[in-house]
């Protein structure tokens, strides 16, 4: 056959050159490889430029003696790791230090608890009620902090708080005129836990429901048909399923009350003794703003990003193992 009747049975049936073929695929391949990288980059540049400069700014400032006079155009000096030096052999620090994890560990722990059980009841609870409990979560969830905060001071009033009243009504007479915030710091804690859990609790709560929400119905079937009760559905099926969204939440919980500062600090202000109240987000607070100290500051600051990152390795290391990089 002649290269021009090949030619010309290749533009009648439309059949491309063998040349154009591979590389046709590989314009394909290549673009499947770019169009994800092009669209994650914009936001990836967003989050580099808003939240990277401040973190670079914030690790240069914690070795520097960088105080009110730079704020004004001084020239930092150079401190190399005595900032670090400062912190680490404080005592102050580690009793703050301490505190914060216990605080965590209280609130993060009981704050997954209640929200698990609150998001395994709504599956159990009929249409009209699961839809009003869904609606009064979601209103203490966006409610703002600082309205939150002056209700619960409102409550723990030593004078006309409800909690006083009614502890007294029921016969203790101790309670009369109780100073939750200002009497011991073991009592400041525990309102300030109960402040953070109450408006944690509905978004661990939505998050977990709608995770067992999605639940295939067949394997819920299949257990009830090998004669699984309620608790070991809950225990053996559902929640093991979705532990991956468990983890998430949980993770983040222990991130938000690590630094946890709004809450601390307004409640301090209030009638707390900050020297014995502090944790860990309102003690960078005080010794960079109150003190002007920003160089130890940012030092702390990065102690709370390496603690985090401790913290929260295993589930790091979940995720890079998930996404197939480990």
């Amino acid at each position: 056959m002649t290269s021009s009747t090949t030619r010309s049975t290749r533009r009648a049936t439309g059949a491309r050159p063998r040349s154009a073929q591979p590389l046709s695929r590989r314009v394909r391949l290549a673009g499947r490889w770019i169009t994800p990288w092009a669209l994650l980059a914009p936001m990836a540049a967003m989050v580099l430029v808003a939240l990277g400069y401040p973190l670079v700014r914030q690790a240069v400032m914690s070795f520097q003696h960088f105080g009110l006079a730079q704020q004004f155009g001084k020239p930092a000096e150079w401190a190399g790791v005595s900032n670090y030096v400062t912190i680490l052999t404080d005592p102050y620090f580690w009793s703050v230090f301490l505190k914060s994890i216990l605080f965590c560990a209280w609130t993060a722990g009981i704050t997954m608890l209640i929200g698990v059980g609150v998001a395994v009841l709504m599956l159990r609870l009929n249409k009209v009620v699961r839809v009003i409990l869904n609606t009064t979560l979601i209103i203490v969830w966006a409610m703002p902090a600082l309205a939150a905060l002056t209700v619960w001071q409102w409550l723990v009033d030593p004078r006309s708080g409800l909690l006083n009243y009614l502890l007294t009504s029921i016969g203790l007479d101790s309670f009369l005129n109780f100073n939750w915030l200002g009497g011991h710091y073991l009592t400041f804690f525990l309102i300030a836990s109960a402040v953070i859990i109450w408006a944690s609790v509905p978004l661990v709560s939505i998050t977990i429901y709608a995770a067992l929400a999605q639940m295939p119905g067949e394997v819920l079937e299949a257990s009830e048909m090998d004669g699984a009760s309620n608790f070991q559905q809950i225990i053996h099926i559902m929640l093991p399923m979705i532990a991956p969204v468990i983890a998430l939440i949980g993770v983040l919980q222990v991130i938000w009350d690590l630094r946890v500062f709004t809450q601390i600090y307004v409640l301090q202000q209030a009638g707390g003794i900050a020297s014995e109240t502090n944790l860990l987000g309102t003690y960078v607070y005080q010794t960079g703003i109150a003190q002007g100290d920003y160089g130890v500051a940012s030092a702390l600051a990065m102690v709370i990003l390496a603690l985090t990152l401790v913290l929260t390795s295993r589930y790091l290391r979940m995720l890079y193992r998930q996404g197939g990089m480990a």
